[in-house]
């Protein structure tokens, strides 16, 4: 198994590395257009008056070097270093190229990035994270993230990324991504700590679990659309029925049947991590707790929460993420958050307008993944000892 595990991952490499050339050398790097809604030109690595390029095929040529001769916590921290500035100077190069096209049409242009980019984006982060997994150092994965979105952050404050029409789309509509933000962690936490203190409930009522599972399952088969529609019905008609209820912000649209619905979709995973936390200390464990004369609280605070923590830390880490997912539907009636950006560039057909509500969601999700799948490992590593 080993000798097959070692050979799987150079091949890995190389294919990775065989998409990076040919999506920097053979496909369009930027699209440029003469306003938002037209299609662009696609602009290659040929037509660039930049070397960065080069710099990004030397330096991922670089990493594959290092990762294959060197040892492996050298090699793959080596390994990483230079593909995350392979990644670095394709951003930054790509900025400068498109301010310079830019900079000679009308002020209607547009130069997005193009497909080059993203398939090259994509082989770029998958030979760092080849190279996060060879060192297999906790943390390095979440350092690495921080790293990534502390340079992003930089070189678009800097202005290096101003030329590109993501960069236009963002300045137009600062303040509405800022509060689109604000809303999506909002929805997104909101429907969390409605769904534990439920999932909590449901785990202590032992004598139907088998009912409790059905439910809960159930809802996972409804689609997500339906279910927000069905809660709209629902909400709306408990507030004819109720009136009152409408004195204290209650609306049949807006975050309450929002909330509603991305917490019913939580209750699996949250009620499963419970369960199998709870169940994760050996019965004689158990056994010697209550022979030192330990009360049922003291048992569950000092050897069945501890033992199960790190079940109950991933089962968050699986809630949190798919929160922020289903956050994103939100905005169909009328809860705000990022989904609404999403949603007004579909209508609009402004594919970067997209790109303005959905890459923060992917950014909001990797960090909820990296940060609590470091506190499980933290917590394994803790309890195992």
């Amino acid at each position: 198994m080993r000798h097959a595990t070692g050979h799987r991952a150079p091949w890995a490499g190389l294919f990775a590395a065989g998409l990076l050339v040919a999506s920097l050398h053979g496909m369009a790097l930027l699209d440029v257009a003469a306003n938002r809604l037209l299609p662009g030109d696609p602009v290659r690595a040929s037509a660039f008056h930049e070397w960065s390029i080069g710099l990004v095929s030397l330096l991922s040529l670089a990493g594959l070097v290092v990762g294959a001769i060197l040892p492996r916590r050298t090699g793959g921290l080596l390994a990483l270093g230079f593909f995350l500035s392979a990644w670095a100077v394709l951003l930054l190069g790509l900025g400068a190229e498109a301010a310079r096209i830019v900079s000679s049409m009308p002020p209607a242009a547009r130069a997005s990035l193009g497909s080059g980019f993203w398939l090259a984006s994509s082989c770029l982060l998958a030979l760092a994270g080849g190279s996060i997994a060879r060192v297999r150092g906790r943390g390095l994965g979440v350092l690495a993230i921080l790293a990534a979105s502390g340079f992003l952050v930089a070189a678009w404050r800097g202005g290096g990324l101003d030329g590109l029409s993501l960069a236009v789309e963002y300045a137009a509509r600062r303040e509405a991504v800022h509060e689109a933000i604000a809303e999506h962690l909002l929805l997104a936490g909101g429907a969390i700590a409605l769904a534990i203190p439920a999932a909590v409930l449901l785990s202590l009522w032992r004598s139907a679990q088998g009912l409790v599972g059905l439910l809960v399952s159930g809802v996972q088969v409804i689609p997500a659309v339906a279910l927000l529609g069905a809660l709209v019905a629902l909400v709306g008609g408990v507030l004819r029925a109720v009136p009152a209820l409408r004195d204290l912000g209650l609306s049949a649209l807006g975050p309450w049947p929002a909330l509603l619905a991305i917490a019913a979709y939580l209750l699996l995973p949250l009620w499963r991590g419970i369960g199998t936390a709870l169940g994760a200390a050996d019965p004689a464990a158990i056994d010697a707790a209550e022979a030192m004369g330990l009360t049922k609280a003291q048992i569950l605070a000092r050897v069945t929460l501890p033992l199960g923590a790190p079940m109950l830390v991933g089962a968050l880490r699986v809630a949190a993420v798919q929160s922020l997912g289903l956050a994103t539907l939100g905005a169909l009636i009328g809860a705000g958050g990022l989904g609404r950006i999403v949603f007004d560039g579909m209508a609009q057909f402004a594919p970067d307008l997209i790109l303005l509500g959905a890459i923060p969601i992917i950014l909001l999700s990797l960090a909820a993944e990296g940060s609590l799948s470091a506190v499980e490992a933290s917590c394994r590593a803790r309890w195992r000892a």
